[in-house]
């Protein structure tokens, strides 16, 4: 298992890269699709090869409590039970027990709550999180932490940081001891940089994991609430202090031109539940943004949703699926989650050409002013 930066852009902090997994290999900088529940929703996973995916995530949280780490490694693992074979990333469940949960108790033993299904109460500590994940088989298993809120006071956070490098430790304790696998490969586990808002705590995160030495980075915390600044400044506080020759994933976000600036500034990774949540509300991202198909304006439009629609929905007019939507037709659902992760998907691969030849910068230039030029009129 191993990570090698392959090109580097002359004008940013742009890398592309390689990534070898139990299950694959992952070119960077990549999206990768979300599947809560062992399933990107409304999709195939032959239909997520189709499109390119490499590798996609699943929530420990939700498949802990429903049907449980032990059904599944039973079962294969995530690759046999879902029957995808390439790379699986699992989280750590922190960010759910934090999101979701109620009445929930966070001490130095780990997270005490109440099950969101059926009200029974739970406690999720570093090491279950980690035995979890290893029963799951995932390829990337991400290090228990605990997400602050925002806002919150720097207080806060320099306590909440604390106990996350501590659960860090026993995370990387119980993985020394268990040795998990995926597959025939080793499984790795990726440290999560937290310190919400503050240069100083970001930095002291980031330090912090790093020597205890993981196979790659996450920053946390972003894209819960706070101002786009604030999320762009985050990611520029931890990056510097990331090792160059490991992974570094930027969790929960986001627009695909928020993307490409988190890109520029040195992350390889993305996941987000946009793409199919969104397409679920009929919204289909386009190279001019946003476009919302159920709006009257569409309803005897017999153009595409996009120039850059893929072969399986180029086809479809807008008036066509529009009217899906209408009738409540679950293919309505299907063709947007579709076009939508196609959208993202090209996306990074249009980034990792564009860092191939050195002119990234003018390809995320190019792409966030059309994508925003119906914000300037």
């Amino acid at each position: 298992m191993s990570f090698s930066v392959l090109a580097t852009d002359p004008a940013s902090s742009a890398r592309s890269g390689r990534l070898e997994l139990a299950h694959g290999t992952v070119e960077t900088p990549i999206f990768m699709p979300v599947g809560t529940q062992g399933s990107v929703k409304t999709l195939h996973p032959a239909e997520l090869d189709e499109l390119g995916a490499q590798i996609i995530l699943g929530n420990t949280y939700h498949l802990w409590l429903r049907p449980g780490h032990e059904l599944i490694r039973k079962l294969g693992g995530l690759h046999g039970f879902t029957t995808w074979q390439k790379p699986f990333l699992t989280d750590s469940g922190g960010f759910q027990v934090w999101s979701l949960a109620k009445l929930r108790k966070i001490t130095e033993q780990g997270v005490a709550f109440q099950n969101h299904l059926d009200g029974s109460k739970m406690l999720l500590t570093p090491e279950l999180s980690m035995e979890i994940q290893a029963a799951l088989g995932s390829d990337i298993a991400m290090l228990f932490d605990e997400c602050p809120p925002y806002p919150c006071e720097e207080s806060y956070a320099a306590e909440s940081l604390a106990l996350t490098t501590r659960w860090a430790k026993r995370c990387k304790d119980w993985v020394t001891a268990n040795n998990p696998r995926s597959g025939n490969g080793r499984q790795m586990h990726f440290g999560i940089v937290q310190g919400s808002i503050y240069a100083d705590l970001r930095e002291q995160s980031a330090r912090e994991l790093v020597d205890l030495d993981f196979d790659g980075y996450a920053i946390g915390g972003v894209s819960v609430g706070e101002p786009e600044e604030e999320m762009f400044r985050a990611i520029e506080n931890a990056v510097p202090f990331l090792p160059h020759d490991k992974p570094r994933y930027a969790m929960g976000l986001g627009t695909p031109p928020q993307i490409l600036e988190m890109i520029a500034r040195g992350v390889d990774m993305f996941d987000c539940v946009m793409p199919t949540r969104m397409a679920r509300h009929g919204v289909a991202f386009t190279l001019d943004g946003p476009l919302q198909i159920k709006n009257l304006i569409h309803a005897e439009d017999p153009s595409p949703i996009c120039e850059s629609c893929h072969p399986h929905v180029a086809g479809f007019s807008r008036a066509y699926l529009r009217h899906l939507f209408k009738a409540g037709e679950m293919l309505a659902l299907r063709l947007l989650s579709f076009h939508n992760l196609h959208f993202y998907l090209r996306l990074v691969t249009g980034a990792r050409e564009a860092i191939a030849s050195g002119n990234f910068t003018e390809y995320k230039t190019a792409f966030i002013r059309r994508y925003h030029h119906n914000d300037e009129s």
